[in-house]
């Protein structure tokens, strides 16, 4: 049975998502499809309200339209109302339920990284610097794995917001006073745009971090990122942000198609071409 899944956004031609959906239907020979789907906002709700019936097993949410889906969604996962938006709809039943794997997505490719035990090796204490949809999904995975985490955003009143979301584990950080905390964070986690390509870089002395911290940064145009350098000179431990992306989408595509997919070499290597030849 062909079975359809799709992601949506606007615009939506950047995303490398068919790219690794497909390489997965291949490498697994099942009769399927995942495509990219293109909706102005306006459109989006009478696109959701349709699903049940457009023979579409599920897909993915992009921007624009995380917070509509969550808001949209017939039934919702404990994690994407921790996070409060959605990337991953399942059709089951003649209902969408909503699901956010960005968290899930954000640890396995950790674990992968570092090994299970980073943080034992590092501490358990880290810092997230910025405070939007991405922070909230790296926020909510971290926690769930045990860490208390500071949240420092040139906009403060962004970081209290998802503080106080989990006061107990998390707080905000003002932004003049990250290196002060420096010398305590075993994981150092950048979700701003600052370092993207056409970007301005992330101006952070890392000299005050300690040499078991880890530095991740979200952003993976480019995968080397000036942050990520300056961890690397350090000798800290570096971790990118496309791992992320591949891991993001393993919880999808196994509802969707009935196979649960592995993250390999071979499929990096794939998007890491796609990524140079752009």
């Amino acid at each position: 049975m062909n079975r359809k899944a799709f992601v949506v956004g606007h615009p939506i031609t950047h995303s490398r998502s068919p790219l690794i959906h497909g390489h997965w239907l291949a490498e697994h020979g099942l009769d399927g499809s995942y495509e990219r789907v293109s909706v102005a906002p306006e459109d989006f709700e009478a696109f959701f309200r349709g699903l049940p019936e457009s023979g579409f097993a599920g897909g993915n949410v992009t921007i624009p339209h995380k917070e509509v889906a969550f808001r949209l969604a017939d039934s919702l996962t404990e994690r994407a109302k921790a996070i409060g938006a959605v990337n991953t709809l399942v059709v089951q039943d003649g209902r969408v339920v909503g699901d956010n794997t960005d968290g899930i997505g954000f640890i396995a490719h950790l674990d992968r990284s570092l090994g299970a035990d980073w943080p034992e090796r590092t501490g358990r204490r880290a810092v997230v610097l910025g405070a939007g949809g991405a922070a909230r999904a790296v926020v909510a995975g971290l926690i769930e794995r045990g860490l208390t985490v500071a949240i420092t955003n040139r906009s403060p009143e962004r970081a209290q917001a998802l503080a106080a979301l989990d006061p107990d584990h998390a707080r905000a950080l003002p932004w003049e006073d990250l290196p002060a905390a420096l010398p305590e964070t075993g994981l150092l986690v950048n979700t701003t745009s600052l370092g993207m390509a056409g970007h301005p870089p992330l101006d952070i002395d890392l000299a005050p971090l300690p040499a078991r911290a880890a530095v991740c940064d979200i952003v993976y145009v480019p995968l080397e990122t000036p942050l990520l350098a300056a961890a690397r000179a350090r000798g800290l431990a570096a971790v990118d942000g496309l791992g992320m992306l591949l891991h993001q989408a393993v919880p999808g595509f196994a509802a969707w198609f009935g196979v649960r997919p592995e993250v390999t070499p071979a499929l990096r290597e794939t998007i890491v071409a796609d990524l140079v030849s752009k």
